[in-house]
Formats: C-alpha cells, sequence, structure tokens
C-alpha cells in the first residue's frame, strides 16, 4: 500500500469544521489527500463508487473521518453501513464530532468506531489531536488488504432516500 497516495474521506456537513480540519491535515501534509463530502448519502456514493463518484480513482480510502450530527443520512448511520459491508468493513472510521454526550460514545462505539474524538474547541488543541490522528492512523496503523471489486455494491440506504 503507498500511503501517501491513498485518500481520506472527510465526512463533515459544517463548512467551517471541514477547513479546520483540512487545514489541521495540510499542517502534515495530508491536504492534497482529502476528498471532503458534507453529507451521509454523499459518504456512501463515495465509498460505492455512484452518482458524482462512479469514476473516481483508487481504491478505498485509507482513513474516514465522520461527523455525527449531519443531514440525510447521520454519522451512525454511514459507520453502520460501513461497519456491515464486506468490502468496506475494513476502513478505520474514526469519529471526529463535537458530541461529548455518553449517548453518542456508546451508539458510535456499538456501531464500529475504530475512535472517538470529541472536537477541542481551542484551535491548538485541535492541532494537536489531529497531529495524534495522522500520526497513527496514516504512519502507523497497518491496514487490511483491499478487497478485490470493493465497493461496487449498492447501499440499501439509497433504495430509502
Amino acid at each position: 500500500m503507498n500511503k501517501n497516495a491513498d485518500a481520506i474521506l472527510l465526512v463533515e456537513d459544517n463548512p467551517d469544521d471541514a477547513e479546520l480540519t483540512r487545514l489541521a491535515l495540510a499542517r502534515h501534509g495530508l491536504d492534497g489527500r482529502v476528498t471532503h463530502v458534507s453529507d451521509g448519502m454523499q459518504a456512501l456514493d463515495y465509498l460505492y463508487r455512484r452518482d458524482a463518484f462512479a469514476h473516481r480513482a483508487g481504491g478505498n480510502p485509507v482513513l474516514v473521518l465522520l461527523d455525527l450530527k449531519m443531514p440525510l443520512l447521520d454519522g451512525i448511520g454511514v459507520l453502520k453501513e460501513i461497519k456491515g459491508s464486506e468490502t468496506l468493513q475494513n476502513i478505520p472510521v474514526v469519529v471526529l464530532t463535537s458530541s461529548t454526550e455518553p449517548s453518542d460514545l456508546q451508539r458510535a462505539y456499538d456501531a464500529g468506531t475504530n475512535a472517538y474524538i470529541a472536537k477541542p474547541t481551542e484551535f491548538s488543541q485541535f492541532l494537536s489531536a489531529m497531529k495524534h490522528v495522522c500520526e497513527f492512523w496514516i504512519n502507523i496503523n497497518q491496514t487490511a488488504p483491499q478487497v478485490p471489486n470493493a465497493g461496487v455494491r449498492a447501499s440499501g440506504f439509497g433504495e430509502l432516500m
């Protein structure tokens, strides 16, 4: 796996939080690798190569940074779909959210998140948190090999919406 070329999928509906995250990732040389989508349905379209992402290049992202509170399909729904899919289940998913509610934390872990980070409100603390995320999930963590033909099935969520 070429970790210098693998994409990071940022799923965040708040444009300011998305820009802040992209800025933090850019400080670690990862800005060119980030694909940002603003809701859960777009995330699944990206992962399953549907609609606007039908012809995207590359394999699965090396990491998904996932907000919880989003329109159309929330982060828990996206997480359940990823972890329930044979072709996507090995993608590391880090919940990156402003929620510190114990119920959100429990639901995220029940759905299969690999990590849960409550976004620090101080910029310097956010940069520090993202440094650790990048160091571990991008540089240290070893991901499972990708399944051939990954990302080609349609999600049941598409028919429901």
